[in-house]
């Protein structure tokens, strides 16, 4: 199995590029799926075709799904909306406000993972691509399975255990109903499900990140920005598509103006993006819409369907790439954790321990970590930000530490 994330800044060409790829991957003979978590969806538009909520064959081997995650919030989520909807209802607030009150914050990013996994769980496909939505939306969705599961884990347990003794005397008091066990039924399925949503997405022998830029300042800065951001949250960006790129040898100031701009910085792509593929798209004459324009972006970009271009490496193999983190043992009682932070500046980098996490800020994004066993026993005793990656230090502390 093979699950490939595409994202890119808005209209880079990051849905025409998960198409063209998923159309190469089938044409090589693999049973490929490519699902789109965009809620703008413009998979369809570029087959030229209709897609819905269910894989539709699209061509020998080839399917699409564009997730309709109002239809899986439907599914899944109604028990506990239901029961948030009653209790605003009783507290005086009208019923359609109470609705739009109860919707949960990230459903439709949640959801269109849950399907993902569900898609990949079922063991039809050798490949899914994944349109993604634009950068900012990507990065809340991948941060999503950890911020959630850390979340209902502090607050399902200790409620669930206490709920049946106290629930009488409670809705008496405060004369509001209390969640029944189907709430807390679909609590528990939620945290389960985000689980394994976060080992499928940070899984490095089949999951992994591509993104997709045009070679112009803005969208490379930010590409670097999502690059770190990505590695924050502990995914794997093992590829770049450089899209748009105007070919060389026309005597045409203008069009020259542009190769020049464009040769620069292609060089600070590869500069920045040093150990990972970087594939060339080049401008094509028209549109790549439908199945057959599609194939042919997938052979100028990647190679012919028989192997990869000269030089190049296989667009659907999984890159090596350093782990985002790594927690090492040092000596009896020091230990270093890494996390990778590619082109973060260290103005940008703020770290807090909170009990048992560690909370880490980059710039707008912040992941908070839960201590694995032996870390919660020691006490931070510095950091630094060096060579793409903040190392910290932790050191026994000696009121739990136990040398036995």
């Amino acid at each position: 199995m093979r699950v490939l994330l595409f994202t890119g800044k808005g209209g880079v060409g990051k849905t025409t590029t998960s198409a063209a790829t998923a159309a190469f991957a089938a044409a090589r003979g693999h049973k490929t799926l490519v699902l789109s978590t965009d809620p703008a969806h413009s998979l369809a538009d570029a087959f030229g075709t209709t897609l819905g909520n269910e894989p539709t064959e699209i061509d020998d081997g080839l399917y699409g799904q564009q997730v309709d995650a109002q239809h899986a919030f439907e599914a899944s989520w109604r028990s506990v909306q239901d029961y948030l909807r009653d209790v605003l209802e009783q507290g005086g607030i009208d019923p359609l406000e109470a609705e739009e009150l109860t919707v949960l914050p990230g459903a439709e990013e949640v959801l269109a993972l849950l399907e993902l996994r569900a898609q990949v769980a079922g063991g039809r496909w050798d490949v899914v691509v994944v349109d993604c939505a634009p950068t900012g939306e990507t990065l809340r969705l991948l941060a999503l399975p950890e911020a959630l599961r850390w979340w209902m884990r502090r607050v399902y347990p200790a409620d669930r255990r206490v709920m049946r003794t106290v629930r009488p005397v409670l809705s008496h008091l405060a004369g509001l109903p209390f969640p029944p066990d189907s709430v807390f039924a679909a609590a528990q399925r939620l945290t389960d499900d985000l689980s394994e949503v976060r080992e499928l997405l940070t899984d490095p022998a089949s999951t992994s990140v591509r993104l997709v830029l045009t070679p112009e300042s803005m969208v490379v800065a930010e590409a670097r920005r999502t690059l770190t951001s990505l590695s924050l949250f502990g995914y794997r960006v093992d590829g770049v598509v450089a899209n748009r790129v105007f070919p060389g040898g026309d005597s045409d100031a203008w069009r020259q103006g542009w190769v020049q701009s464009q040769r620069a910085h292609l060089a600070e792509v590869r500069a920045s993006f040093a150990g990972v593929p970087v594939w060339e798209a080049s401008y094509a004459a028209a549109e790549p819409i439908g199945l057959t324009a599609l194939a042919e972006f997938a052979t100028s970009t990647y190679g012919g369907i028989d192997g990869a271009a000269a030089g190049e490496a296989d667009p659907l193999a999984v890159s090596a790439t350093v782990d985002p983190l790594s927690v090492e043992r040092v000596s009896a009682d020091e230990f270093v954790m890494s996390i990778s932070l590619p082109h973060a500046d260290r103005d940008h980098v703020e770290l807090v321990r909170k009990a048992d996490d560690l909370v880490v800020t980059v710039g707008h994004y912040r992941r908070v970590l839960a201590l694995p066993s032996v870390l919660r026993r020691c006490v931070v005793d510095g950091a630094a930000l060096r060579d793409g990656a903040l190392r910290v230090r932790f050191s026994a502390d000696p009121a739990v530490w136990s040398r036995s």
